[in-house]
């Protein structure tokens, strides 16, 4: 007997027919026995956190009970609603400007393969700017008003969700492409016709993780000079040590984002179903058969030609803007102050400690938060029941603003490595944790019937079924998290511990050391595209086996 008689078998003859009300009271019953188990939870979530804030922790002014949240909001309403409204709308305006340019470049490369490499390259050190240095400048160009925000919301949005949009671009069977082929279409209509329904999971994937990195990225912007917004409002209740506003703040912050979240999830799923209907056969890509000498030759090639666009659309971007050469420093500047200049020993030697530094919390805490993220989405997946109560706990831990959370860390961990490296594990935590539970959902749904026909463990259909299927979207979200891992890293090193690359540039701008500040930036960002580079080389090679479809358009 096949497969698919089984399951019609199956569905014939096993699955209940419970009808009218009687299923209706079932539905219901689940529901409030799932509401229940989300209320306790989270009762004993904040009766824990009031007895922390109000007994270990008591007068150090780290952490305020939520009974003093709650009033500091009833008494602070009007104000808070205020600055709200101005993080708000540019934490919006960013989002939607970054996620579109992520559609718009991800359209680019489904109908221009060729692209894919330059496109995300470059992409990928926009991203990679380090907030400490772009923040300034930002505030440089704009002024007062609110560009810098938007801008750097826009930022932190549209690399979160063009990785995973290309991801799911792809996951399509060769058949379904072919078929489009044989019949004189081209990729314009594959694009419409086949994959933006393949690629829908994995953009509601991106679209809820840059929720709260949008917000955040405003938040950013306000740090540097803004009149007005939360992000003021913080900087001023953390320097009068007003613990109160300080976690008032960032619960609004967070409040907003997590039901942003679940908005985002909400309507995601009115457009998407949990598991593929179709099996995806997908087609082995043909191998390489140049020698390795020229497969080294033209990707070194291709290395050198995307540096070089980088450099010209640097050498533009000072140009166009008419940027004042004392501030903003050109590839020749930095060139002089690494290599040519008399101290050039020095400087580097400089640069390399902040970057070992760095490198020494930002690779245990991607990796820690990886993990994490995957044994989390695991375990809920196994435990409906745990997913329904600490995936808004999740949300909230990756939106809660590092200047109020930073400190608490320094605190409890000290102003050693370990601090820095709790901030990266919670940073990188989070995409890893959204990523891997959207492949756990995109099992075909003819391979979980089949397992369930033979009355497989739920544990057992996980391992051999859910898991592969996970496959591309956790490579997506680990390639994502290399560079916001090194991107928590500088942010906490400059709000909270001093050292490393964070700490360099924070005082290399405060002092006007702008040389020294373009030098470390290039220098970091060549570090996180290395550290990108080694991701993919592994990505490549285990979907070669695993996900064949990924390797081709």
């Amino acid at each position: 007997m096949t497969a698919t008689a089984l399951v019609e078998r199956r569905q014939e003859t096993d699955e209940p027919r419970e009808t009218g009300s009687r299923s209706r009271r079932g539905g219901w019953r689940t529901v409030s026995r799932s509401a229940v188990a989300t209320v306790l939870g989270w009762t004993l979530v904040l009766v824990l956190w009031e007895w922390v804030a109000e007994v270990p922790l008591g007068g150090t002014h780290l952490i305020a009970p939520p009974s003093e949240i709650v009033v500091d909001i009833v008494e602070n309403a009007a104000l808070y609603s205020r600055a709200l409204l101005t993080t708000g709308q540019s934490a919006l305006t960013g989002y939607l400007i970054g996620n579109i340019a992520a559609v718009l470049l991800a359209v680019l490369v489904a109908i221009l393969p060729w692209s894919e490499r330059v496109v995300l390259r470059v992409s990928l050190i926009v991203y990679c700017l380090p907030l400490i240095a772009l923040g300034p400048l930002l505030r440089l160009l704009f002024g007062l008003g609110s560009g810098p925000q938007t801008t750097l919301a826009a930022i932190a949005v549209f690399y979160l969700t063009l990785v995973p949009l290309l991801v799911g671009l792809r996951a399509v069977p060769s058949a379904w492409t072919e078929l489009v082929t044989s019949y004189g279409r081209g990729r314009f209509t594959t694009l419409v016709v086949v994959r933006v329904r393949a690629c829908l999971p994995y953009l509601v994937s991106g679209l809820q993780v840059s929720v709260p990195a949008a917000f955040l990225g405003a938040l950013v912007g306000e740090f540097t000079g803004a009149e007005s917004g939360i992000g003021v409002l913080s900087i001023r209740a953390l320097r009068s040590l007003d613990t109160a506003g300080v976690w008032a703040l960032a619960s609004i912050s967070t409040a907003v984002s997590v039901l942003v979240y679940a908005l985002v999830g909400w309507v995601g799923r009115k457009f998407t179903t949990d598991q593929p209907p179709v099996l995806l056969a997908t087609a082995t890509r043909g191998a390489d058969l140049r020698p390795r000498w020229r497969r080294a030759a033209g990707a070194a090639g291709e290395g050198i030609g995307i540096a070089a666009l980088v450099v010209v659309l640097w050498v533009v971007f000072l140009w166009g803007f008419h940027l004042n050469p004392y501030f903003a420093k050109g590839p020749v500047e930095v060139w002089e102050w690494l290599v040519t200049a008399a101290d050039a020993a020095a400087n580097r030697s400089e640069i390399f400690d902040a970057l070992t530094a760095t490198a020494v919390v930002a690779v245990p805490g991607y990796v820690v938060g990886v993990a994490l993220g995957v044994v989390a989405a695991i375990v809920f997946d196994l435990v409906p029941s745990a997913r329904r109560v600490m995936t808004p706990a999740a949300v909230a831990l990756r939106c809660v603003p590092i200047i109020a959370v930073a400190p608490l860390l320094v605190q409890l961990l000290g102003r050693g490595p370990l601090a820095t490296t709790a901030i990266v594990a919670l940073t990188t935590f989070f995409p890893t944790l959204v990523a891997c539970m959207t492949g756990l959902r995109l099992a075909p749904g003819q391979v979980v019937d089949v397992f369930d026909t033979f009355a497989t463990p739920r544990w057992r259909t996980l391992l051999l079924a859910r898991v592969p299927a996970m496959v591309p979207a956790f490579f997506s979200a680990a390639r994502v998290a290399a560079p916001s891992a090194i991107l928590a890293a500088t942010v906490a090193e400059w709000l909270a511990t001093g050292t490393g690359v964070g700490n360099l540039m924070a005082v290399s701008a405060a002092t006007s050391r702008y040389s020294a500040l373009w030098a470390t930036t290039v220098l970091l960002l060549v570090f996180s595209v290395f550290a990108y580079w080694i991701i993919e080389l592994v990505e490549r090679r285990v979907l070669r086996a695993v996900a064949p479809e990924q390797s081709t358009w």
